[in-house]
C-alpha cells in the first residue's frame, strides 16, 4: 500500500505519458500498452482484450462482492481552436494541459492510484476490478461492453468521469430513432397520391408535444427532439416516403424498451431504433457509497451526458476529478489539485464501505 503522495506523483507522470500518446477512439493500442506496462512494473498481473486492460486486487476472493473501478483512455480528436500542442503535456502553475487530461485522463489515473492503494490489502470486504477501457467517446462495441463478460460477477461500479468529485447518481440514456412515414406517390397537380410529408407532420407534432406519464426525480420529463428530416425528389411529385430522426433522452423513470413501445403505440410511422443499449442509470441515495459521499460534504445530481455507465446493469456511481464543462474544449486541462483530491476522496469513499 503506497502512500498518497507517491500515488499522486505516479498518477500525474502516467497522465503526462497518456497525453503525449494519441489515443483516438478505435486507435488506443499505444495508451493500452502504457497502462499495461505501468501496472506490470508494479507487479500487478494484467489481462487485456484489444485495447481494454483490466486487473484484480492481489488477494481476490470469489466469495466477496466485487467493485468495478472503470474509466476510459480514448479521446476525441482535437478541435481547431487549440493554441497549445494537444499532445504536449504542459504544466502551468496548477494546471496540466493536453488532450484527454480532463476527459477522462485525470479520472483514469486517479482510479488506477486508488486501485494500487488497495491492491495488496488482505482485510478488504470487497474485491476490486480495475478496467481501463476503449471506445467510450463513440459508444463503441469494443470497449467496456466487449469485456464485461470477461470481468466476472460485479456488484457495484464507480465510473470515472469529470464531475468535480460530486456524486452523479443518475444519467440519461439515449435512443436515436429512424422514422419512416409511408404514403403513395402521385402528380402534385392532380388529386393523386398520399403525401408522406403530411403523415410525418402528424407524428412529428406528437413527438414535440407528448409527455410521458412518469417523470424522473432527477431529470424531470423525457426529452424527444426531431433533428433530421428528408423527403421528396422533385417539386411536382407527391413523395411516397418521408424519413426523420428523433433524439430521445431517456430518464431513469423508464427502460429504453418501454419508451420505444409507448412511441410505437402512438405514431403511425415505422420506428426503428439504431440501438437500445445506452440505458439510463441511477443509484439510490440510500446506497452506502452515496451516503458516505454525502457525509463528506459531496452533493448529488443527475448527469445529462452519457458515459460507459449506460452499459452497466449493476448499481453505479459516476464520479471523478475534473469538470465536464472542459471536456472536448480547446486547450483542455485538469487541475493537479483535482487529481490529488480525487485520489484522496476515492480512497476515503471506498474505505468507508470496507
Amino acid at each position: 500500500m503506497a502512500n498518497t503522495d507517491t500515488l499522486y506523483f505516479d498518477a500525474v507522470e502516467l497522465l503526462k505519458k497518456l497525453i503525449a500518446t494519441p489515443s483516438f477512439s478505435r486507435e488506443e493500442n499505444l495508451t493500452a500498452d502504457i497502462i499495461q506496462d505501468f501496472l506490470q512494473q508494479r507487479h500487478v498481473p494484467v489481462q487485456r482484450k484489444l485495447n481494454n486492460v483490466w486487473a484484480y486486487n492481489q488477494h481476490f476472493d470469489p466469495a466477496k462482492p466485487t467493485v468495478l473501478l472503470n474509466s476510459h483512455h480514448d479521446t476525441v480528436k482535437p478541435n481547431s481552436g487549440y493554441t497549445n500542442d494537444p499532445f504536449a503535456p504542459m504544466v502551468k502553475e496548477n494546471q496540466l494541459f493536453g488532450l484527454g487530461s480532463n476527459d477522462a485522463g485525470g479520472c483514469l489515473v486517479s482510479l488506477i492510484a486508488t486501485f494500487l492503494h488497495f491492491y495488496d490489502r488482505q482485510d478488504l470486504k470487497y474485491n476490486f476490478c480495475l478496467a481501463a477501457t476503449a471506445e467510450e467517446e463513440i459508444s463503441g462495441f469494443n470497449g467496456l461492453e466487449l469485456v464485461i463478460p470477461d470481468l466476472g460477477p460485479l456488484d457495484f461500479a464507480i465510473v470515472g468521469e469529470p464531475t468535480l468529485m460530486q456524486l452523479a447518481t443518475a444519467e440519461r440514456g439515449l435512443m436515436v430513432l429512424d422514422c419512416t412515414a409511408h404514403g403513395k406517390s402521385g402528380h402534385a397537380a392532380r388529386e393523386e397520391g398520399d403525401n408522406a410529408i403530411y403523415k410525418a407532420l402528424a407524428d412529428i407534432e406528437w413527438f414535440r408535444t407528448y409527455r410521458f406519464e412518469k417523470e424522473s426525480e432527477q431529470f424531470g420529463p423525457i426529452k424527444m427532439s426531431v433533428t433530421i428530416i428528408n423527403a421528396g425528389s422533385q417539386h411536382n411529385v407527391v413523395p411516397a416516403t418521408c424519413t426523420f430522426t428523433v433524439d430521445v433522452r431517456v430518464t431513469d423513470a423508464y427502460r429504453n424498451e418501454e419508451v420505444l413501445e409507448i412511441i410505437r403505440q402512438h405514431v403511425g410511422c415505422e420506428v426503428q431504433p439504431r440501438s437500445v443499449r445506452l440505458k439510463p442509470s441511477s443509484i439510490s441515495k440510500d446506497h452506502p457509497i452515496v451516503q458516505a459521499g454525502l457525509a463528506m460534504g459531496r452533493t448529488t445530481y443527475g448527469s445529462p451526458t452519457t458515459s460507459d455507465q449506460a452499459l452497466l446493469d449493476i448499481p453505479s456511481l459516476k464520479l471523478g476529478p475534473g469538470n465536464s464543462a472542459r471536456s472536448h474544449t480547446a486547450d483542455e486541462f485538469v487541475y493537479l489539485s483535482e487529481i490529488k483530491e480525487g485520489i484522496e476522496l476515492y480512497i476515503k469513499l471506498l474505505e468507508s464501505i470496507n
